[in-house]
Formats: structure tokens, C-alpha cells, sequence
């Protein structure tokens, strides 16, 4: 039994039973592939996948009671692999971090670079996507740390703690009528409204903001970050519904902010780990960083992580500023 056995088996139903892009993951040949999975099968006395002639339809019982232990396996040699790392070059590695556009562009900032002050020799990689996408790639791997206010706590894979709370608001060209009454959901649905995607950045509280008080908004366009919401408010195209943090007095001297936290209630944004990951010590640095109140200790029993390897301390006791998750901040 070897490493490349079981990867070929993870892959192969990862890759919805298709072999020839489950090489392709793998950069071997199908017939590679093919083969390890059939050594496998005899090493362990059992079939693992159902087959029609030569391909894979799907995991016979007894690969289904296989598959999380491969996945368990393959998981800690990755660990043991990151732990050996953690002493032969505790302040070198990389960072893998994946967050939506709002957090990435408007909460992280100062947390990376406070962070890459204290660790510079750790390149940071930096992912965008949605929720579910983040998710999908600490879940694969991909990921170390993921950041987004959706999603994240739907998975029992995923450790999701809380970092900052923030509310929405509405921009509008200066002089607009909506800055003159008070912020209702009537007055708000009288005009055209351009906000996030479903499933981005606080959606979801403002669809059922509208759906409970029987309210039918106009929602001419979504997409995906705040910038491109401003950007057509600004054309005229209509009122723009963001997160709070995305407002920039300085910067977006063309619209003017309403806060809509009494509309939409308050968003929860979360910081998420795989379950079972070795996590080594600048990537605690890089999550306190981002959010203060989650010390290496609070993580920790979070995950449920009573023997784990000593932290990377922070030379000569340098504190990090709490702005990046100061609930301040998103208000």
C-alpha cells in the first residue's frame, strides 16, 4: 500500500469517477491510474469502485466505508509533512488565504500588512471567490484560512469563528431624495436598486429583509464586489445596497452613505479552517492578526486541539492593532 494508491482512489471520485482527468490531477497516465487502484483493490481484498466494462459509476459499499479513511490518511501525511516544515523553517512557507472581494479589499489590508512585517520571508497567496468557493478550497486544500460572511458555517468540515460584525449601507449620488427622510424599505424599493450576487456579502438579510415585510424590490443588476456596485450608482443606474466597510468617505467623494442596519440587521463576517489541518504558527499569527480575539488558544479549543505543535512566538512581544477586526470598523 503507498501514497499514490490512495491519491489515485480520492481522485478518481473526485473527479466524478472519470479516469482520464483523475491522471490529469495526478500528472500520470490513465492507465496509471487504472492500475493503482486495482493494487489497491487487492491489497485490501475488496472492490472499490462499481464498473461498466472498463469505467467507474460509482463506490461499491465497502468503498464507501474506505474513502474517509483514505481521506483521513492523506490528510495527516500532509500534516506530518507541514509539521516537519514548521521546525526546519519555522519563518519561511507560504499563506494560502481565500476571501471574497469585500474582505479582501476592504477588511484585510492592514492584517497583511502587519503580517508581513513580522513573517516576510512567508509569501502570501491571496484567492477571491465566493462563499461556496472558499469553502471548496479549504475543504480541498487549496486553502489554509478563509474569510467571507456566508457559507462558511454550513459545513461540519470547516471550524468557523467569528471575527467582526458590520452592517449594510445605501449610496447614492449626492442630492438623491432618499437622504432627505428617514431610511424606510417602501421609500427604498421606489427605486432601482443594484446590489451583490445571492450568496455574497450579506445577501441573503437583505432578499429577507424585503421578502418578510411583503415589500417587492426592483433589483436591476448584482455583482459580485462593492466596487462595480458604486461604479454603476454613480452612472445613475440606481441605488446601491453594500457593506458598510466598502464605503470610503475619502475616496467615494460622488456618493453619499446611508446606514441601513436598522433594514438588514447585522452581519456576521467568519474565519474558517479545515477540521483536522495542522496549522503552523504564522498562519495563528496571520488569523490574529486579521481578528484579535482569535489567540492562538481560542483556535485551538475550537479545533479541539489539545496536542499540537509550539507556536512561532512573536519577537520581543509585538502587538498587533486590533483595527482589521474592531467592530468599529464595519459599522
Amino acid at each position: 500500500m503507498n501514497f499514490q494508491q490512495l491519491r489515485s482512489v480520492r481522485e478518481a471520485v473526485r473527479c466524478g469517477f472519470n479516469l482520464t482527468e483523475a491522471a490529469h490531477t495526478l500528472h500520470t497516465s490513465q492507465p496509471g491510474v487504472s492500475r493503482q487502484i486495482r493494487e489497491l483493490e487487492d491489497e485490501l481484498g475488496i472492490e472499490l469502485f462499481v464498473r461498466a466494462g472498463k469505467r467507474l459509476t460509482g463506490l461499491t459499499e465497502p468503498g464507501g466505508h474506505v474513502l474517509p479513511i483514505i481521506e483521513r490518511v492523506l490528510l495527516e501525511s500532509s500534516n506530518l509533512r507541514q509539521a516537519g516544515q514548521e521546525f526546519a523553517a519555522r519563518q519561511d512557507g507560504m499563506l494560502s488565504v481565500a476571501a471574497t472581494h469585500s474582505q479582501a479589499r476592504y477588511a484585510m489590508p492592514v492584517a497583511v500588512q502587519e503580517f508581513r512585517a513580522l513573517f516576510p520571508q512567508v509569501k502570501l497567496h491571496l484567492h477571491q471567490g465566493s462563499p461556496k468557493q472558499i469553502a471548496q478550497m479549504l475543504l480541498e486544500g487549496e486553502a489554509d484560512v478563509g474569510v467571507a460572511t456566508e457559507a462558511l458555517g454550513d459545513y461540519p468540515q470547516l471550524v468557523a469563528l467569528p471575527c467582526y460584525r458590520w452592517t449594510h449601507s445605501v449610496v447614492v449620488p449626492p442630492g438623491h431624495p432618499l437622504l432627505d427622510e428617514p431610511l424606510t424599505l417602501e421609500r427604498l424599493a421606489q427605486h432601482p436598486l443594484i446590489t451583490y450576487d445571492t450568496g455574497f456579502t450579506g445577501r441573503t438579510r437583505i432578499d429577507d429583509a424585503f421578502t418578510d415585510s411583503g415589500v417587492d424590490p426592483s433589483i436591476v443588476l448584482t455583482a459580485m464586489d462593492a466596487d462595480v456596485i458604486k461604479t454603476y450608482v454613480q452612472l445613475g443606474m440606481g441605488v446601491g445596497i453594500v457593506a458598510g466597510i466598502a464605503y470610503e468617505a475619502e475616496r467615494d467623494t460622488q456618493l453619499r452613505a446611508i446606514d441601513a442596519g436598522h433594514l438588514f440587521g447585522i452581519n456576521l463576517t467568519k474565519l474558517a479552517v479545515r477540521r483536522g489541518n495542522y496549522l503552523r504558527g504564522y498562519v495563528y499569527a496571520f488569523i490574529e492578526a486579521f481578528a484579535p480575539t482569535l489567540t492562538r488558544e481560542v483556535v485551538d479549543a475550537a479545533l479541539g486541539a489539545d496536542a499540537v505543535a509550539p507556536a512561532a512566538r512573536r519577537p520581543g512581544g509585538f502587538a498587533l492593532s486590533a483595527s482589521a477586526a474592531d467592530p468599529s470598523v464595519a459599522q
